[in-house]
């Protein structure tokens, strides 16, 4: 399934040790903020770089400066995008999806603009791959 995505304001995380350090991470982040409820969780992988960033979408302009986050635009476009249900059983599958998707796309990815994983909820994640028109 194709989609497209608007620009998105996020603080975040850099993983020193790319998505094998995204536990640490995500602590980092989650620890600093007052509460999770009503949050939206992303990470960004790029692939040329292996830079991964836990992300929290930001709810007031003034959170980063207040609660010491970088900010930063995880960049909108199209991407290709699959569904995991129950992430948190099947978070080991999350490469061998995207290497899916990389197959399926061979061509047309974007690799300019990073991956994209979606927390949706505590049982669904959407993976976003950035695919060319």
């Amino acid at each position: 399934m194709e989609t497209t995505i608007k620009d998105i304001e996020v603080m975040f995380v850099d993983s020193p040790n790319g998505p094998a350090g995204s536990g640490e991470a995500f602590n980092k982040l989650e620890t600093r903020l007052a509460s999770l409820k009503g949050r939206k969780f992303y990470a960004t992988f790029q692939y040329s770089t292996g830079q991964y960033r836990a992300c929290v979408a930001i709810k007031d302009p003034n959170e980063p400066e207040q609660l010491g986050f970088q900010k930063w635009t995880i960049p909108g476009g199209l991407y290709a995008q699959e569904k995991l249900e129950d992430w948190t059983e099947h978070a080991d599958e999350i490469p061998n999806v995207f290497e899916k998707m990389s197959q399926e796309y061979k061509g047309r990815i974007d690799s300019t603009r990073p991956s994209i994983e979606f927390y949706k909820s505590q049982k669904e994640l959407l993976l976003l791959l950035p695919i060319l028109q």
